[in-house]
């Protein structure tokens, strides 16, 4: 059978060692995240995690933005909630048939 796609074993196997190397990068970022994170701050790259949101440092618009995306998320949440609720009220009664 013919290779159609140009694929070889030398691809399989560059593919798997890149998702081998990815996934022990991870592991090694998330066991110390706190250190590699402190050193790209020294960088001047700041990584905000959800505990380090400061919102007294915000402008007016971004306050009123995150306000308005609250908003929609909580609108989202709602609908589905009363999603089920709208589907059995709609669903008609079956009586049973009599002959």
């Amino acid at each position: 059978m013919a290779n159609v796609l140009g694929i070889n074993r030398d691809h399989a196997t560059g593919f798997v060692v890149g998702l081998g190397m990815a996934a022990a990068g991870y592991y090694l970022y998330m066991k110390n995240k706190e250190k590699v994170d402190e050193t790209l701050a020294g960088y001047g790259i700041e990584l905000p995690g959800p505990e380090q949101q400061d919102l007294s440092g915000l402008t007016l618009e971004e306050l009123m933005l995150r306000k308005e995306t609250i908003e929609d998320l909580i609108a989202e949440k709602e609908m589905e909630l009363e999603q089920p609720v709208l589907a059995e009220a709609e669903k008609p009664e079956t009586k049973p048939k009599t002959k």
